[in-house]
């Protein structure tokens, strides 16, 4: 087991920061030094544009697209697959195809599998490895999503963790965790709330939050009034 010495790899460096003779090599209007990760972007971006293979307007382009890329395409997926037995039972068994119908472009992406919380099975989804992850349905991960703790205790403790995200199941129900690979992501499909039988699509999917996508949290129930 090689765990153990993980947990050092990250001490070192915190302890420089506070050395104050550094504090004047920065110009004044930028107070704080560039991260690594913002070098390195810019230092594939500048080598892919030098290259010629992609243009600064095509990396522009594909970053707004990422960003438009929002939960509410699985949202929407979910209100129809709870108002529509015959979509849901194709969503379930080619979900690929099916979001691609919708104009939601899946040509490149890895196998996505749609699975469904029932009143005796809760699905949650992990990335153990890294942080796979549907975007094209679920849009951008959360922070909490890549994170360590997250990542190892799902595995270990799926009722503990769901726990902390509010989520009390009963014994009863069977918890599964499946673990997104970089060949097959997962999507939640959630319950679909009691009191909401007359409701339409528009309303149900803002029920369905990217947690309860992802399994950490059940959908949203309709406010009391």
């Amino acid at each position: 087991m090689s765990g153990g010495h993980h947990h050092h790899d990250h001490d070192h460096g915190h302890d420089h920061g506070h050395d104050h003779e550094h504090d004047h090599d920065h110009a004044p209007d930028d107070p704080s030094p560039p991260r690594e990760y913002e070098l390195l972007e810019q230092a594939i971006r500048e080598l892919l544009i030098e290259k010629g293979l992609l243009t600064a307007e095509q990396i522009q382009r594909q970053i707004d697209d990422m960003d438009s890329r929002t939960p509410m395409n699985g949202a929407k997926l979910v209100a129809k697959a709870w108002t529509d037995p015959a979509f849901k039972a194709r969503l379930l068994s080619e979900p690929k195809a099916v979001i691609q119908e919708w104009g939601i472009d899946l040509e490149k992406s890895p196998e996505l599998m749609i699975v469904e919380n029932t009143p005796s099975v809760h699905n949650v989804i992990v990335c153990t490895l890294c942080s796979c992850y549907p975007r094209a349905v679920l849009g951008v991960p959360p922070a909490w999503y890549k994170k360590k703790a997250y990542r190892a205790r799902t595995v270990v403790e799926p009722r503990a963790v769901l726990a902390e995200f509010g989520t009390m199941l009963p014994d009863a129900v069977e918890v599964r965790v499946h673990d997104s690979t970089a060949d097959l992501r997962y999507m939640v499909l959630p319950m679909r709330p009691a009191g909401t039988e007359s409701w339409s699509e528009a309303d149900l999917a803002g029920l369905v939050t990217r947690d309860a996508l992802i399994g950490v949290t059940t959908a949203r129930a309709p406010a009391a009034g």
